[in-house]
């Protein structure tokens, strides 16, 4: 499970190591995708290939089931991890992301995201601010 937030640089490279805490759970290999509010998501191989199923399984009949699978399939890849625990982030991903530098690693159980410092700031203001009608709508979930 990860959980966590920690705070990184990408290096001149374009490597990003990976929290210490996490790297237990991941092996050589790890799969990153665009994410959703311009994050990226992280998973292990055995995490993504059980989204990749759920997804593959979906109506492609529908518009939105398209657009979300285009969005995380089409956008995935695979990155190995190197000895000290770092991956390299294809461009692509990181100007989908509007990473340049610093860098924040948030672990959400079965995935981390990872977020531009600046943007990772911004959505965190707005979501704490509107936590408690956040908290109201999951509590009709029975959350």
């Amino acid at each position: 499970m990860f959980i966590g937030e920690y705070q990184g640089t990408i290096d001149d490279k374009g490597r990003i190591a990976i929290p210490v805490k996490f790297r237990a759970q991941l092996k050589a290999k790890v799969v990153v995708t665009r994410g959703l509010d311009n994050s990226l998501f992280l998973y292990s191989v055995e995490e993504w290939k059980k989204l990749a199923e759920k997804l593959a399984s979906l109506p492609i009949s529908t518009a939105n089931t398209r657009a979300f699978s285009r969005l995380m399939l089409a956008g995935a890849m695979d990155c190995d991890v190197d000895k000290q625990g770092r991956i390299i982030l294809p461009g692509y991903l990181k100007d989908f992301a509007k990473i340049s530098k610093k860098v924040v690693c948030a672990g959400l159980y079965n995935r981390i995201e990872l977020w531009s410092e600046e943007l990772w700031q911004a959505y965190k203001t707005q979501t704490e601010a509107a936590s408690n009608a956040i908290a109201e709508q999951l509590g009709s979930l029975g959350v």
